[in-house]
């Protein structure tokens, strides 16, 4: 265990991870959290709700009026097994976690945080979470827009190919079908939306700490950024 000492008259310290999709930045973060014994926000799953909401109650992924009502006022909560410590995510009080890992879902939300209006919604919320002893976050925009002044920010990334080959492992693994040609041309079109949308794009903060994990367990990941983190706290 990492202990994580804050001086009362510091601010609550913020751990940012930012990466593309199936970098393996959620699963680092959330054993970064453990680790630190930190706060968790997986804004990854903020979107993934609205989107899942959008589809719930029809709202269309271009009516930016609609989704950003939506971000404001849809009832998500997260709440924390103390038996496994994962963390499962309530829409109006139900556990949706499994349809929000559905590529519907997960394609849907890449698509309405292209609305600055989602953003500027969801930007309150997110940083609600900042809570002592101090919060890990992860996402894509967490080092550059949500916790600029963060004490570690970290971008995570991994080839295309072996993201989606993440996903197919875990698709079947789950006994579901999957086809790995389109996992990948799903994954470079997710890369290109949110690396080159408008606002807030996708992009490692200036300084942030780079980490590729294309040939790298995530138990090594982990021992990476805990070191980081060690030099920072």
């Amino acid at each position: 265990m990492v202990d994580a000492i804050t001086p009362q008259d510091s601010p609550v310290p913020v751990i940012t991870i930012d990466g593309p999709s199936g970098s393996g930045k959620g699963t680092v973060a959330r054993l970064v959290a453990e680790a630190l014994e930190f706060k968790l926000l997986d804004s990854g799953a903020l979107y993934r709700a609205v989107a899942l909401a959008s589809l719930n109650t029809r709202v269309a992924v271009d009516d930016t009026a609609g989704l950003a009502r939506l971000a404001l006022t849809a009832p998500i909560d997260f709440t924390t097994d103390n038996g496994t410590g994962n963390v499962a995510v309530l829409l109006g009080g139900q556990d949706v976690s499994t349809q929000l890992r559905a590529e519907e879902v997960g394609d849907r939300a890449s698509r309405i945080a292209t609305h600055a209006a989602v953003r500027d919604a969801l930007l309150d919320r997110q940083r609600r979470w900042r809570q002592p002893p101090g919060l890990v976050a992860d996402g894509r925009d967490m080092g550059t827009v949500v916790f600029p002044q963060a004490v570690l920010k970290i971008f995570l990334t991994a080839s295309a190919e072996i993201r989606a080959e993440r996903r197919y492992k875990q698709l079947i693994e789950k006994g579901l079908s999957a086809n790995i040609g389109s996992l990948l041309a799903d994954i470079q079109e997710r890369d290109d939306r949110d690396y080159n949308r408008k606002i807030a794009p996708l992009k490692a903060a200036d300084d942030a700490v780079n980490l590729d994990s294309s040939s790298e367990s995530v138990s090594q990941m982990v021992t990476k950024v805990l070191d980081l983190a060690r030099n920072r706290l």
